[in-house]
């Protein structure tokens, strides 16, 4: 893979930060070191010196003054060491790139951890637009993607999906107006990149099968185009096996993956990661090194000490908890649609996520139905047209959420939903 034209000019001008290189140094470096470089605050100072923490099996994680310390200090670019490791260890695990065995050509795989995968998300858009650029995406999609990308200034073409996600046939079809010969040339204006969520998609619910993977992943081939793969909802997959990942497949090292800890430890702790060629993640951690610095050191740590706790074993004996919750949320959620909605809506039953899309029958725009009127009826879903790529074209769907309200709830809010409907309807 040759990267030079999918790097703006603004990312391959970045430079390694003198300072950042110092802390990850010192990281490094045995504690007989005497430094005197570092401009870090004396922990000594810091009013915090231990904390305890429970976990929901009842067992405790300690903190102790020492840890605390390192908590609380400024720490390497790419994430603590130790979640790092881990981290990597969870990737080869359940995907087993085939850039993990460093090629030439092809480039390590590399990871690191972001404040979020928002972030992470947000930098692989600044590396890779440039005003002008062609981007592909399945729309509808997640609203924060579309606040990401829109400013950047770049052309973003829909690529019609279904319940299954991207149809490749009509990807190829919008792919027909470039010529794949054309691609590798620095003023190609052939897409740069493909952003898709392949598990449980936002708002849709849309899951991506093995087969159209495979076949999207050939079609990014002869096009030259990377794939960013959005996937905070894998560990959210009710049925096994769970997909194989667009980074499984990844033979050339045009995968992007972020993944999120958001859906399954904690969204306030703001822990998300990076997974890809090194040459791309080497300057993402490059722009981290002039913004963030890193990502929080105690949210770090804590996470680490836990996940170390667990082993992988563990780590997925609670994801499979977690996705037992929202297996029965969602069941709930599609009892209360057949009862209240039937006749009113179509949807689909979604395999993975927290989100079934409903078309509402005879409304053409839900925008106005849920903005003016819902919250007479006390209920509140998002319009569609909130995540279509220009918010004022009209749609049909709402999004409903089953991760937060109790089935006792939802099936309360679908029928006031029905009341609402048949009222617009009149």
């Amino acid at each position: 893979m040759n990267y030079t034209r999918f790097i703006t000019a603004v990312s391959a001008a970045r430079q390694v930060s003198p300072i950042r290189a110092f802390t990850d140094l010192l990281m490094r470096s045995p504690p007989t070191v005497i430094s005197l470089a570092g401009g870090v605050p004396n922990p000594e100072t810091f009013p915090f010196k231990s904390a305890s923490l429970t976990v929901s099996d009842g067992t405790t994680i300690e903190i102790g003054e020492n840890l605390m310390k390192k908590a609380l200090q400024y720490s390497a670019t790419p994430g603590v060491p130790e979640l790092v490791t881990w981290l990597k260890d969870l990737q080869k695990s359940l995907h087993n790139p085939p850039t993990l065995t460093y090629c030439p050509d092809k480039g390590q795989m590399e990871l690191c951890v972001t404040t979020g995968s928002q972030e992470g998300l947000s930098k692989i858009f600044d590396m890779l637009v440039s005003p002008g650029d062609n981007v592909l995406l399945d729309a509808p999609t997640y609203s924060g993607t579309l606040a990401a990308l829109k400013p950047l200034g770049c052309n973003l073409i829909s690529v019609p999906s279904d319940q299954h996600g991207i149809i490749p046939q009509a990807l190829k079809d919008v792919l027909s107006r470039w010529r794949p010969e054309d691609a590798t040339k620095p003023e190609s204006k052939c897409p740069k990149f493909l952003y898709t969520i392949p598990n449980g998609g936002n708002p849709t619910g849309a899951s991506l099968t093995a087969e159209r993977k495979t076949k999207i992943y050939q079609l990014a081939q002869e096009y030259d185009f990377l794939i960013i793969e959005d996937d905070p909802y894998y560990f959210l997959q009710y049925s096994k096996p769970w997909a194989p990942s667009f980074l499984s497949l990844d033979i050339d090292g045009r995968v992007i993956r972020a993944d999120s800890m958001s859906k399954i430890l904690s969204s306030g702790l703001r822990i998300g990661f990076l997974t890809g060629p090194k040459p791309l993640i080497d300057r993402i951690i490059l722009h981290m090194q002039a913004s963030t610095l890193h990502t929080s050191t105690f949210t770090q740590i804590m996470i680490s000490q836990l996940l170390n706790k667990w082993g992988i074993e563990g780590f997925l004996k609670h994801v499979e908890s977690v996705i037992e919750f929202y297996r029965k949320q969602c069941d709930a959620m599609i009892l209360s649609a057949e009862k209240w909605l039937t006749g009113l809506a179509e949807w689909h039953r979604p395999s993975a996520g927290m989100f079934l899309w409903l078309k509402i029958n005879g409304v053409s725009d839900t925008h106005q139905m849920i903005m003016l009127k819902a919250i007479s009826k006390e209920v509140l879903l998002v319009p569609g047209s909130a995540f279509n790529i220009e918010s004022s074209d009209p749609s049909s769907y709402v999004r409903a959420a089953f991760s937060l309200s109790s089935p006792e709830k939802i099936d309360q809010g679908f029928e006031r939903l029905a009341a609402l409907i048949m009222e617009e309807r009149k």
